[in-house]
Formats: structure tokens, sequence, C-alpha cells
């Protein structure tokens, strides 16, 4: 593939305002040439991948020898002729594009493109239930989750497998199917077929499919413009004659049109009309407003065009998922719409020699001070994370006099992390998230203000994120990876009227969803992707669901088979290994390795009796530790069992070498286990159950003392290492490693590392029923097929997605900084890069209801200074008064969470004293810290049922 890097999005022709949108450049790098500059930046974020600068001219002899090419910012000549040439010789071509706040994106794969998986996800499959003997025969089958119903479309392919009776199905070439409802498809004629017993699975086959492209000379002609509704269809026709009529005026003029001058602006405007008259009417406003900006360079706008090309790149090389056919416009035009906006001169838009000029050819040069002064709190410094943090150094926020920037997350730096979150080197592995990332931040913007936490913002760290730190931020990003951590931090901005941009993703899929104070509806419970997991105590202690266990499968997968080889092998070849490794890490890394050069098998034999303690390890011994623990009856409090809610009592399992499943298991981490060590494997299953038989294992005394922690942050608890013990281990590791090469050279690699991805399937299979076993000890309802393939389906971050989403919330930025409060230039955005997919539309409004005889909206609140004229607190009985002064309400009871601070029910002597209490006696009373301001809860008299959870809440500040 080749790709030039001369700008923010590639190479080629330029007359714009500032480059500081490309976030590989640095200040050391003014004067260099940007490809060259770029690939060094580009090599380190990889050192696997050759990175290669091209600094001449884009010859068809060094064009020739590339699968796919794009183009970026390219005259529309040079497009035309590189477009001729690939197309011709059926390489994959893409032009991508971006001007001030609009994009274009454009594909052409060739005559004869072959789509091998055009489909995101899993092929869709149920559980058969029943096949009537008919023609047509009617398949009953289960749904894949909660028996909602199959997912089968009609003229779907399926095939067959498992089924018993009708086994004639088993196999069969794929066959079409109708369906008849959510239960039941049609399928040919079964009359002959044997009749149907029990069993059996239905899957969908997904044939490839063949696409066809236009060369780009024609394709500009006849555009096929992808649109995520008709009514887009207009617009994106318009700013598709735009983009013409700005390579026209170029043409004409040798630049780009200034920033807001109008006589440039109608230039553009009436090339676009010449143009347009094919494809339909112009909306003049839409090229208007984009000529006049078209000169500046925003980095969100990049983020959005660059990840959307990129990924289709990956669709040229992979064959996965449906490329674009062909055109793609994407506009945030909408931010011109912003009240001022549209009145800025070119006087307010002209260059200053700042790196921000590219921006504020856009928004002005007083909207650049303001982006400086901001004050933001980013939630999560993981995939998305990195992706915001990139795009708030390049924008400038929090550059400025009275700026701040603060980045927190809990976590490390891993291995796993360095393919989809930019921030992070081999270097950084185990190092603090937020450190590192303010670190890359500031370099890539020395003058960002930014600050770095390590804790979770939750209710544990109020006496940090309380009501000062909140009320002075001016908003909120979120790139968390849990559903139960967004809900608090909304809450948290609901209850200080702070904006929160929120942002989630799943494999090729992302969404973003903007809370504005007094403006936009909460967000409210989600649904939509997420960056994450689950967390760790959950899975390996207290899982609830069989999604628990089956990520708990997968996780042990990697433990066992591939990480393990990974660190021996680099042991084994380096002898510097040692030193190498992080602090933190090295002792947990050098004593797995130990472990794997200790219990090396010595046959096939070695590998049944490692896999047979490995069973009982996990499925005895580790329950039975944990209910050593915390027994049955244990109680969290008098009172209160710990084995409850949440956390189901688990039991421990007994080995049966006779159960067909408990020995399928075994083979098959025999089998991994040899493969991973080379021994050579035996699939003689009655020689393994005599090996079994044989094995005798010493009685389990469970440890005393065992701490095993109860959430998540008590997780990852690292000790400072004994450099004594850590000298001691490595050279008995070393030791190991002689006895083991006998004085001759290592066979190189001395382990084979397996993935998960790359086992047979019946393997596979056989290794997650681990995860059924597990939810056998904890009593959770057992997976079947279907359930297992859960495992299958977890989707990784992708940096394609983040990068997309990442820049549609900085987009949503710009109007938060702005100051807006008109509903109807914000945009939520759902995106699916597989069929490379953008739908933005309008948050709904805040909202409303009655009470108390009245209109309110969800971000209202009563306040109140709860001071009494001598200065002191309030007492309870002053806020009775003035609620009735000030509503007219008759308050029945008064509550801060569940303390009870008034009731009017209670005998007159406790309602005396309740009255006579200051406001947060009650509540230092039950343990609760001091606070400033106190949200109390209250029941006013004569109140409908239906008032039960909405009324305004009451915030008391308190002096």
């Amino acid at each position: 593939m080749g790709m030039d890097t001369d700008s923010g999005l590639g190479n080629g022709y330029r007359y714009r305002y500032g480059s500081w949108y490309q976030f590989l450049l640095g200040e050391s790098d003014i004067g260099q040439n940007r490809a060259e500059a770029s690939r060094r930046a580009l090599a380190e974020l990889n050192p696997r991948v050759a990175v290669v600068a091209h600094t001449g001219e884009l010859s068809e002899a060094f064009l020739a020898s590339f699968q796919v090419v794009v183009l970026t910012e390219s005259p529309l000549e040079e497009q035309l002729h590189i477009g001729d040439f690939c197309h011709a010789r059926g390489i994959c071509f893409i032009v991508a594009d971006a001007k001030g706040l609009a994009g274009q994106l454009f594909c052409d794969f060739g005559k004869h493109f072959v789509v091998d998986d055009p489909a995101e996800g899993d092929p869709v499959c149920a559980a058969v239930q029943h096949i009537s003997q008919g023609n047509p025969g009617v398949v009953t089958c289960m749904g894949e989750e909660d028996s909602r119903g199959h997912l089968f479309g009609d003229d779907d392919l399926v095939m067959f497998s498992g089924v018993e009776g009708m086994t004639e199905l088993n196999g069969q070439e794929p066959v079409p199917v109708h369906v008849l409802d959510a239960f039941r498809l049609e399928i040919g004629d079964t009359s002959s077929f044997s009749p149907y017993r029990r069993g059996g699975l239905v899957s969908q086959v997904r044939l490839p499919k063949v696409h066809c492209y236009k060369p780009l000379r024609q394709a500009l002609a006849e555009p096929q413009i992808r649109v995520a509704s008709p009514e887009e269809l207009p617009r994106s026709r318009s700013l598709h004659a735009a983009f013409q009529a700005l390579h026209a005026f170029r043409g004409e003029q040798g630049r780009l049109p200034l920033p807001r001058a109008p006589a440039d602006a109608e230039r553009v405007l009436e090339l676009a009309r010449s143009l347009g008259a094919q494809q339909g009417p112009l909306e003049e406003d839409v090229v208007r407003a984009f000529a006049s900006v078209s000169a500046g360079d925003l980095c969100p706008v990049a983020a959005v065009i660059g990840a959307l090309a990129a990924q289709e790149a990956l669709k040229a090389i992979t064959r996965k998922f449906l490329p674009l056919d062909q055109w793609l416009y994407f506009d945030a035009l909408e931010c011109l719409s912003l009240e001022g906006a549209g009145q800025l001169t070119e006087e307010d838009c002209a260059p200053r020699g700042s790196r921000y000029d590219g921006q504020i050819a856009v928004f002005g040069a007083a909207f650049q001070e303001q982006l400086g002064r901001q004050k933001y709190l980013v939630v999560g410094a993981g995939a998305i994370g990195c992706e915001l943090l990139k795009n708030f150094a390049m924008m400038g926020l929090a550059a400025g006099p009275g700026g701040d920037l603060t980045i927190t997350d809990m976590d490390t730096v891993a291995l796993s992390n360095l393919h989809r979150q930019l921030l992070y080197r081999s270097s950084d592995i185990s190092k603090p998230k937020s450190v590192v990332a303010a670190a890359a931040v500031q370099r890539m913007n020395p003058s960002v203000r930014v600050r770095a936490h390590q804790n979770q913002v939750g209710p544990a760290t109020e006496s940090l994120y309380g009501d000062d730190f909140f009320r002075r931020l001016d908003g909120v990003v979120s790139a968390l990876d849990t559903l139960e951590a967004r809900a608090y931090l909304e809450s948290r901005c609901l209850r200080y009227l702070t904006p929160l941009l929120d942002s989630g993703t799943e494999g090729p899929r992302g969404n973003v969803l903007a809370m504005v104070p007094l403006v936009t509806k909460p967000l409210g419970p989600a649904g939509g992707p997420r960056d994450g997991t689950f967390p760790l105590c959950t899975l390996r202690y207290f899982p609830r669901t069989i999604q628990h266990t089956l990520q708990w499968a997968r996780d042990e997968f990697e433990g066992l088979f591939q990480l393990p080889a990974e660190h021996v092998n680099r042991f084994m070849e380096d002898p510097a290994f040692p030193e190498q490794l992080p602090a933190g890490k090295a002792l947990e890394v050098l004593e797995q390795v130990r472990g794997s050069l200790w219990e090396w098998p010595r046959d096939w034999r070695g590998c049944v009796r490692w896999a047979r303690r490995h069973w009982q390890s996990r499925y005895h011994d580790a329950i039975t530790q944990l209910l050593h623990t915390f027994p049955p009856e244990h109680e969290t409090s008098p009172g209160v069992p710990f084995w409850a809610g949440d956390r189901s009592c688990p039991h421990p399992l007994t080995f049966d070498p006779d159960n067909d499943t408990h020995l399928e298991y075994i083979l098959a981490a025999a089998h991994l286990f040899a493969q991973t060590h080379k021994v050579p494997p035996c699939s003689d299953r009655a020689a393994a159950q005599t090996i079994l038989r044989s094995v005798v294992l010493p009685p389990f005394v469970p440890q005393e003392g065992l701490q095993i922690p109860l959430a998540e942050e008590q997780e990852e608890v690292q000790t400072p290492a004994d450099h004594r013990w850590l000298a001691e281990l490595t050279q008995d590791l070393v030791q190991r490693k002689q006895e083991l090469v006998g004085g001759e050279e290592a066979q190189v690699p001395l382990m084979e590392p397996i993935h998960f991805e790359k086992v047979p399937g019946a393997r596979q299979a056989a290794l997650l029923s681990l995860g059924g076993w597990r939810a056998e000890n904890y009593g959770i309802p057992p997976a079947d097929w279907l359930s297992k393939r859960i495992a299958g389906r977890i989707v990784p971050a992708i940096i394609t997605t983040t990068a997309a989403v990442a820049g549609l919330a900085c987009l949503e930025v710009y109007k938060l900084v702005w100051g807006c409060r008109d509903p109807s230039c914000y945009r939520n955005s759902n995106l699916w890069l597989s069929d490379c997919l953008l739908l933005r539309y309008q948050p709904l409004p805040p909202p409303t209801y009655w009470y108390g005889g009245r209109e309110w909206s969800c971000w209202d609140r009563l306040e109140m200074q709860a001071v009494s004229a001598d200065g002191q607190e309030m007492t309870v009985q002053e806020v009775l008064d003035w609620l009735q002064r000030t509503q007219g309400w008759t308050v029945t009871m008064l509550l801060r969470g569940h303390t009870v601070i008034y009731d009017r029910e209670e005998d007159e002597e406790t309602r005396t004293r309740q009255r006579a209490q200051r406001l947060s006696e009650n509540l230092e009373g039950a343990g609760e810290p001091r606070r400033r301001e106190l949200e109390l809860y209250y029941v006013c008299e004569g109140e409908d049922a239906e008032a039960e959870n909405e009324r305004p809440p009451l915030i008391c500040s308190l002096p």
C-alpha cells in the first residue's frame, strides 16, 4: 500500500493556513520534508512495519508495485491521471480530502473486486428444535439470546450440522430459507428425509461478493454517493459539486478561497453551478459555507476522513467488509450556524503566524483564545482517550492562560494496548497511562496545561472530585470502559450542570453522545458499543453471567498457551531480557518463565498429567480456597450475608475420567500444551484415560489469610520488587537454561506461542467448555454452543474506529467552547466503518414533568443558601420553612440518600428534635463526610403517586 504523508492527511498542493493538525510533527520538524519527518514518527509506532518515505514524483513505474494507492489533498489533474492508471492495472485507488469543515472520500477497487467476507460479526446461527417432513420443510429454532428468535433473513443461505435423525441435512450444500416468523424457517423438500430426532445447528453461509467500480473520471460525472438517508443526498451532491468547483477555483487563482472572503465564495458557487446542473439543484448556502472556510485545517475533520480512508484501505487489503461504493461526503457545517459565527470577517480569520492558523481560518482568533482558557476533564486514557488527547493537543484546548486539562486513568500501559493506543510505546509498558499520555500531549503541544491523575472517578474519590472540582470545569469527556462508570460520571455532570461528551466503540462500530446542560436530554441507559471488558475481580472470583465465564476462559487460554511461550522465548534468546523488564512486572514474568521451564514435559504422558493438574487447580482447588476464605455462611456485617446479590456461592467440581466432556478438555489442553513445548502428541483416548486413572493428586490444603480483592480498585496492587530475590531467581533461570540446552545453542524459538483464533474449531470448542464448567461452579445456567460463540465475538477496539469517534466528539467540543445553546447545532453520531456509514442526528431536548403544579425540566433544581441569619448552618425547620415560603410546599419527609433527616410520621418528641437539628448533624452521625453542598430528597403533602421519582432536587449550600 502506498500513502504520502506530506500534510494532515497526506501529500499534495496546498494553500492552507497552518499545519499543526498533523500530530506526527513537532516544532523540531519545521523546515524538514514532511514525508520524511512523518516516516520517522510512524516507524516508532510499530518497529515491525517497514515505513518508507518517497519524496519524488508519483510516476507510473513507482505506483505499479502497490496493491493500494491513497491520494490525499491532491490536485484533480493528479487524481484523474493516477486514477486511470490504477483502474487499468487493477490497483485499489482511494482519494481522501479534507477542507475546512468538510471531507470527501472516493474508492475505486477495479472492474472485478471480490469481497470474501462482506458482513460484520459472526454468521447468524441458531439451535434447531424441530424439523418437519414436508415440502417445504419447516425448521423451528431458538435464537442466540434470551430465546428472542433467530436473526435470519429471507433468501439467506444456510447449512446444517449435528442434526440427529434427519441426518441427510448434515453437510448438505447451502440452501436458501424463507422466514415464516421469529422462530420458524422454510427450507426445501424434506418429505423423503428420515424423521428428525433432536439437536443440530442451522448456520448462515456467506458467499463472496463481486463489486465493479467506475474509474474516477467516469464517477465524477456519474456519482454513486453513500448516504445514511435519502434526505442527505441533495446535500452530498452539492458538496460533490463544491469540491470540483474548489479544484477549478484553485486552477484559476493558484490558491484556495480566502477565509470568509465573500467574493471568493461567490466565485466557487458560480463554478459549482456549472457543474451541479447535471446532478440536481444545488444547496447554494452549503456551497458558500463550504467555500468560505475551505482554507482551514481542522484536526477533528482530518481524523474522521483519515479514519474512514484507512478502513477502506484495510478492506482493499483484507477483502473483509463491504467497501465504499463509491463516494462519501462528510461535513460539520452546522458549526457555522453558531450564534455569531456567521458574522466573522476576513480580519477575524486572517493568519496570525500561529500554529493554530488553520483553525483560526474557520472559527476566528477570539475563539482560539477561548479554547486555550478551557478547563476539561478526560476520564480514561485508553484507545478513545488517546485519540481525544491527540486532538486536544492539536486544537490547543487548555493551551492558554487559565487553561487546564486533567487526565485520569487507573490503568497502566500493556503490550496489547500498542496496536490501538497511539500515545504509548514499548518503553511505556507498565507505566501509568495517564502520566505517559500527559507527557505525550506536552510533546505535541508544550503550551497545553495538562495534569495526570491515577484515580477512578467514583464515590470513593468524591473528596478529590467534589463540588469545587466539578463546578470549575467547562466540560467532561468520557472514554470509559464500563456503563456503570459512565452512569456515575453522568450523575455528577447532571448535578453540577457540566457538559459531558461520551464515546464508545466496538470493533468497526462507534458512537458519540452529547449531554449539554439545559439544551439536551441526559445520556440515560446506554446500549451502544463500549471500549472495554469485565472487571478482573468479577472474572476471577465472582462471575454472574455466562459472558463472564467465557471471557475468563479466553483469558485462561492466553495465560496458558500464548504469554508463557512468548516470555520463555525472549528469555532463551536474549540474555538481557530480565534487565529489560519493568520493575513492577519483573518478578511476575520471571516466575512465569521459571514455572514454564520447570514443568517442561518429557513426553505426551507428561502433557496429560499437566492438563489433569490444571483442571484440578481451576475447578476444585481454587473454589475450595475461595470458600475457605469466604465460607457459605460468611457475613459482610451482622445479618448481611456475603454470598448474596451479585455474588453467587460456588461449589468445587470433581474430575471424572469417564466423563466425555472432561476427557475432551484434557485431550485438547494436553495437545496444546504439547504443541507449545514441541512434544509429539497422541490421540489415543483409551491411553489418555489410563494415564488419568494413574494420576494421584495430594489433598488440597487451603491457605490461611489469603487476600482476595472484592472490588476492581483492589486489583493489581504491586509491591516493591525484592532485588535480592530477583537476582537469585534470574540465576536459577540461567542454570535451568543451561540444563535444557545442554551446552549447545538453544533451539530458536524454544516454545511455540498459540493464539486462540488459530486453534482448530473442535479443540477450541473443547477448551471453551472450561467456561461452562466454571459456570457450573457458580450455578450459572450452562452455555450451549451458541453462547460459547460469545467468546469468539469479543471484538477489540480498532484504531480506525477510535480515531473517527474522537474526531466526531471534538467537533462537539467546538460547539461547547463557543457556548452554543441552540440544540439544532449539536450532533450525536453512530458510525459503522464496516459499511462506511455515518449517521449524525440532533440530540433530543430535555424531558419535562409536572410537579407541584408547574412544569420542570430534568435540568431544573432548587438551590438555596442554607445559612442562618447568624451565619451558621440552617436547621431542618428553616429548610422546611424555606420550601413552604418559596414553593408553597408542605414537606412530610426530608432525606439525604437513605438517611432520614425529618419524618412527619414520627412522634412529637422525635419531630421536635429533628426540626431543631442543623442540616448535617444527622449525616455526620451516620458516618458521612462533611460536605459544602447537600442534595436532599423530599416528599410533599398531597403529591401524586406518579411524582415518586420526579421532583426537582434540592441543593443546599452550607457555610
